[in-house]
């Protein structure tokens, strides 16, 4: 083992941070149910109570890994080269709210592409492969029993960091490139589109990066704790994601709408002129063609954007 540092005050310091956002997501969570959890379909209600039911677990058990190696055993160095079951079952929970979170995006994938099999599967199979090697290292590294021990799951880990940085990326980049051929040429509806852009690329490139930074740490630094900074993160960073995603719909929605309309119906002007002297009929007429204008080139816009947006939301899983 390393010194103390970037051994257990790694862990010390990804635990402390894990805590912020999961803070974060229980606020998140809080509010997602607050404003559509009256509204929103049984299975993404569903999804968003597992992952945070998943989320809560996981911050008990890097909670307990470090209580046990700092508090616990305070006065027995000799602990710290021993695997507490704890550091290994997180490992669990995390590949499974990857596995959870990484399917709803791999169906925004499906619907957005056109049910492109090809794309589709391709995702699936990176997702399937990575929530296997969570499994498969948390089964194995059970039956070790010290940090020396788990060099020999150095491969696994591995695989489970580079797995999740390429299914990450890929999703990421199937989305925008859909969401880009999507563009109508509207003002509205492409400022909505490009909201989902941003939403889609921070969803992917915050749990790439942090995947990478794992990676890179078992490589560079593989007899530390320094990627479990990082590790212990990266479930917070895709329940945040998605949630933030699911929370700004409404606010998306209404980059779309148009404000409040000042101006007359056609049908307050259809009534006038039976009322008025034929002296200013002309006067009447004349507004009534720029009005039908203005009307019918605002109806146009709003009926595409209207089109669009209710597309892509049902395409991205935007309920």
């Amino acid at each position: 083992m390393a010194s103390i540092d970037n051994t257990m005050g790694s862990a010390l310091l990804g635990c402390i941070f894990a805590a912020g956002l999961y803070g974060v997501s229980c606020v998140q969570t809080w509010y997602y149910f607050n404003r559509y959890g009256s509204t929103d379909l049984w299975y993404i209600k569903l999804l968003v109570g597992v992952v945070f039911i998943c989320d809560s677990i996981h911050q008990a058990l890097i909670s307990h890994t470090v209580y046990w190696y700092v508090i616990t055993n305070y006065s027995r160095p000799e602990a710290l080269s021993v695997l507490v079951w704890s550091i290994l079952l997180e490992v669990l929970f995390n590949g499974l709210i990857g596995l959870i979170v990484q399917s709803f995006l791999a169906m925004r994938v499906w619907r957005l592409s056109n049910r492109n099999k090809g794309l589709t599967a391709v995702v699936a199979s990176l997702v399937l492969a990575e929530f296997g090697c969570s499994v498969a290292f948390t089964i194995q590294s059970m039956q070790l029993h010290t940090w020396k021990d788990l060099g020999e799951l150095k491969g696994l880990s591995m695989s489970v960091n580079v797995l999740g940085a390429v299914s990450d990326f890929l999703i990421a980049l199937i989305l925008v490139f859909y969401l880009r051929r999507s563009r109508t040429g509207f003002k509205k509806s492409d400022t909505m589109i490009s909201k989902l852009i941003m939403f889609s690329v921070s969803t992917g490139m915050l749990t790439s990066i942090c995947a990478v930074a794992s990676l890179v740490s078992i490589l560079v630094w593989g007899q530390t704790l320094i990627y479990v900074a990082f590790y212990f993160s990266l479930g917070r960073l895709y329940f945040n994601s998605v949630l933030a995603t699911l929370n700004a719909r409404k606010d998306i929605r209404g980059l779309t709408e148009d404000p409040e309309d000042l101006t007359f119906s056609l049908q307050t002007f259809s009534k006038g002129p039976s009322k008025m002297s034929s002296k200013t009929r002309p006067t009447i007429s004349i507004k009534i063609e720029t009005h039908e204008t203005v009307e019918a080139e605002r109806h146009s816009e709003k009926s595409c954007s209207a089109t669009t947006d209710k597309s892509h939301e049902e395409d991205i899983m935007i309920h």
